[in-house]
């Protein structure tokens, strides 16, 4: 029986996930919360309610999922749902945006839920904010999201999807 060839990009994004576990290159995490997610906003967004039961407002840190009212924006809340939605999850979180939400890296059993959203082609890498990413993982998003596009999975199905921050820029502020 022959091996079958691994294309190219799924290698260079195997080595990347492989070196960057290796390396410990989660985002150094000023804080951590842990809980259950209560609530799913859209495809970045999620609230936790942790064991004292405070609410908190988390947005993934590396990704950009599609608006509501954007196509694929109710499919990338659902995918991010089944992932997440009443699961206790680890959110590694380094910093508060604008609206007071917690950027985090999440979690769900060690298994890192950006990066999913991303590999189901319902997000982007958030390459505005890449500098904020670790060497290592920012290489492992990137490599997934080109995965994804060439699998044409997901809002890369479409032949221009618009992402989110263009679409956030034609339709004003946040509603």
């Amino acid at each position: 029986m022959m091996a079958t060839p691994v294309p190219s990009i799924m290698r260079k994004s195997l080595l990347a996930a492989i070196l960057a576990l290796a390396l410990g290159a989660a985002q150094a995490a000023e804080w951590v919360v842990e809980g259950r997610a209560v609530r799913v906003s859209d495809g970045d967004t999620i609230t936790v309610l942790d064991d004292a039961k405070a609410q908190h407002r988390i947005r993934f840190a590396g990704i950009d999922a599609p608006e509501k009212g954007q196509p694929y924006g109710e499919r990338s809340k659902q995918s991010l749902s089944a992932l997440v939605f009443q699961k206790r999850v680890e959110a590694r979180c380094y910093k508060k945006d604008r609206y007071g939400r917690e950027v985090c890296a999440v979690y769900v059993n060690l298994r890192d839920v950006g990066l999913e959203q991303l590999r189901a082609g319902m997000a982007w890498h958030y390459k505005a904010y890449q500098h904020e990413q670790p060497t290592q993982e920012r290489l492992v998003y990137r490599d997934e999201e080109e995965n994804a596009r060439a699998r044409r999975v997901g809002l890369w199905k479409d032949a221009k999807p618009i992402p989110p921050w263009e679409w956030r820029k034609e339709k004003g502020p946040k509603q």
